[in-house]
This record gives structure tokens, C-alpha cells and sequence, in this order.
């Protein structure tokens, strides 16, 4: 069974407790149990890749900014340079996928 993103909903419980803030801008989510202020987010922009090293939860803002860009172009971002979003300061999760990708 899977959720309404074609997330299965082990795999959204497991995503849920991992990430309690903004994977991005470390941001807290107001309701954890509504997740407002939270989505869905593939770090790795391919909705086929539905891996606990893929789905993870963002703020909406940051998601938003995101869009379609790899990670690596979008931490070239004014929005990240603005708000102080660098390699560092991202979530493990996050920071893992980047070395993967820088590896590929």
C-alpha cells in the first residue's frame, strides 16, 4: 500500500521519524503530525527512484526553489546563498546523495 506520491507508507513512517525538519534549510515543521509546512521531496529529481536515500521531507519553500534542478546547481542558487543553504549545512541524507551523484 502506498500513499497518495506513490510512497509506501513503510517507507513515508520511516521518512516521517528521519526527518523532523527541512532536509534543506533545517527548518522545523510547525504540526509533525500533519506535517504542515512539510512535502514530499525526490532528492534526485526521478519520481521512479523511491528509496529511503531518495524521499525525503523539505519545506515547501525549499522545495518550491528547487523545482527541477540537481542539487549541485541548485546549491548555486540565490536562494541558497541567501539563506545560507551550502553542502555543510544540509541534512546527512542529503549530503550523501550529493557525494553519490558527484561519484556518477
Amino acid at each position: 500500500m502506498a500513499n497518495r506520491w506513490g510512497i509506501p507508507i513503510w517507507l513515508e513512517s520511516e521518512v516521517r521519524e528521519r526527518d523532523r525538519t527541512c532536509v534543506y534549510c533545517q527548518r522545523p515543521f510547525e504540526d509533525r503530525s500533519a506535517t504542515a509546512g512539510a512535502s514530499w521531496e525526490h532528492i534526485i529529481n526521478d519520481i521512479q527512484l523511491v528509496t529511503r536515500e531518495n524521499i525525503v521531507l523539505c519545506c515547501r519553500s525549499c522545495n518550491a526553489s528547487k523545482g527541477q534542478k540537481t542539487l549541485g546547481e541548485w546549491l548555486k542558487s540565490p536562494y541558497c546563498q541567501n539563506r545560507g543553504i551550502t553542502k555543510d549545512t544540509l541534512s546527512p541524507i542529503v549530503r550523501q546523495a550529493l557525494i553519490r551523484s558527484s561519484e556518477m
